[in-house]
This record gives structure tokens, sequence and C-alpha cells, in this order.
């Protein structure tokens, strides 16, 4: 494919724009690491992958061969196609097309989680992708987003993942108030993380099924929010720096989360 302005190309640019995406049902994944994952972990949902002549080359093992073997559409383009579809400057001879899927706050709660994390107002890509990031390595069973935070299939995101996009569920759209609800009916206690908790996090008891509630980058939890939690929890600061970044906050305390698992098992 040569034509950077054909028909085919000016689609899969199209769904940088949000209203595309929700009309369309999906978004573009964009550089080697996100679109071997996508085709790894969910080849069900890629549509298409797009290579250049020179990544048809250098990533033939980790995405060409297991996209055919899925029997997906891979297509050859040159750069300036590449270009042309992608958002980003640099995607590095790699794009895919993926269906977006809509797990629900029911399937979540059906498989019995242990460990969650729930993103209240958090607008910033970068900070939404990488605690889906976190999450997924710190071994959540599920991401849960708000209705207003920002768009997990945006282009940022998705980049911010680095893959985990396709690791585990990532349910969105969520009313707050009423998915705490949810939660406590479904035995999950739930953390708002915050720097007003009295509770220290060391001091949180994480050993049974739990939830982290994270705030907006720039104000946190509202009062009601933080009411509604079973605690509210303060990542301890050591030195002088005045608080922590959302993304390295969540990361934190999903880790101190991880490391109970031995009493997770005593647990049941």
């Amino acid at each position: 494919m040569d034509n950077p302005r054909s028909d085919r190309v000016r689609s899969v640019s199209s769904l940088s724009k949000r209203s595309v995406r929700t009309r369309t049902g999906r978004f573009a994944v964009e550089g080697p690491q996100g679109v071997r994952e996508a085709v790894r972990h969910a080849p069900a949902r890629v549509r298409d992958v797009y290579l250049t002549a020179e990544a048809l080359d250098r990533y033939a093992d980790d995405i060409v061969a297991p996209a055919r073997a899925a029997a997906l559409w891979v297509h050859e383009v040159t750069p300036e196609v590449l270009a042309a579809m992608a958002e980003t400057d640099a995607p590095q001879g790699v794009l895919a097309v993926v269906d977006t899927t809509s797990p629900s706050l029911d399937d979540v709660l059906a498989a019995g989680p242990r460990l969650l994390v729930l993103l209240s107002h958090v607008r910033d890509p970068g900070n939404a992708g990488t605690v889906i990031r976190g999450a997924d390595a710190a071994g959540a069973d599920a991401v849960l987003v708000s209705e207003a935070s920002v768009d997990v299939h945006s282009s940022k995101v998705v980049r911010s993942t680095a893959g985990s996009l396709f690791h585990l569920p990532v349910v969105t759209g969520l009313d707050v108030a009423a998915t705490l609800a949810r939660l406590r009916g479904a035995g999950v206690r739930t953390y708002a993380a915050d720097g007003s908790g009295t509770t220290l996090l060391p001091d949180a008891d994480l050993t049974g099924p739990h939830c982290w509630v994270m705030g907006n980058e720039a104000w946190g939890l509202p009062d009601e929010v933080r009411d509604a939690c079973d605690d509210v929890v303060r990542v301890p600061i050591h030195g002088l720096a005045e608080s922590l970044n959302l993304a390295m906050a969540a990361t934190i305390c999903l880790y101190a989360s991880a490391g109970r698992r031995e009493d997770w098992a005593a647990d049941g």
C-alpha cells in the first residue's frame, strides 16, 4: 500500500478522534510493543496489522508470524502511508487496528477479584496508561475507570500501557458512587489513596479483597468519595518531596497489595 491519501489510510487516521472510535468500536495501536501484545493476547480483536518493509523483517518472529498464524490481515505499507495513519511522529513502522471491548463490572465481580484499582476523574493519559500498566504488573484483576476519566483507547493512553491494555479487563464509563456501593456489596473493601489519610500504607489491612481508589491529578478525591470508602490511606513520604505523582502512588499501593499474596492465600 503506497497511497497516503487512500480511503483506507484516512479511515485509520480518523481513529485519532474519540467520536470515530466510539462510532466504529475500533482504535489504533501504534508501535511494536502494543501491537505485539494485541496479536498475542487479543488476536480475535485485531482487524488489520500494518508494517513497513523494514518492520516486516525486524518483527518477523514476534509480530508477523503470530499474526499470520492467527489468520490476521497483515499489510505492507510505505513509511509515508504509516506516517499518515499514525498519530505519533515515530510509530516505529508498526500499527494495528483493534476492536474495543466492553467488559462489565458484573463480569469482574463474578470472577471473585482480590485486587482492583478504580480511577476517579483521572484526566491525564500518561497517568491512566501507567496505572493500567502498573496494575497489570502487580497482578491486579481489573482496572475500573470512571465516566469522567480520559478515554483509555486514545493513542497516548494506549502507548502508556505498553501492551497491558490487552492483559486484563479495563471497565470504563463507571459512576464512582454506584461502583463503590457495588464493591462493598460484593465484599470488596475500598481504600481511598489520599495524602489526607490517617492510615499509613504499611498499616493498611490488605489481606482481603480490596480496591484502591485514585483521584484526579489536580484535586485528588472529593470528600464524598473519601467518605464512601472503607478507609483513607496515605503513602508515607520520608524525604522532602511534597507529594507523589498519581501513577507513582498507584503503583506503590498496588505493589503493597501484591506483597500480601501469601496472606491472601492463607485467607482463602
